[in-house]
């Protein structure tokens, strides 16, 4: 039986929301191990200019404790 656990986190991108989710990804990965999936919860932009200058995600990151 496998135990999981769920921990929230914020990112954000100038690229794209997509880009902020892989970033947020590889950062957990560097303390986090066996990360399983990931779920969007929020997404945000930020406008200036009548431009989007920031994606923003808040997302869960489910992975096993060993």
């Amino acid at each position: 039986m496998a135990v999981l656990k769920v921990i929230e986190v914020l990112s954000n991108s100038e690229k794209s929301w997509e880009d902020a989710t892989k970033k947020a990804v590889k950062h957990a990965a560097k303390s986090v191990k066996n990360i399983r999936s990931v779920y969007i919860q929020e997404q945000q932009a930020v406008v200036k200019d009548q431009e989007v200058t920031e994606f923003r995600v808040n997302l869960k990151i489910t992975f096993e404790v060993n």
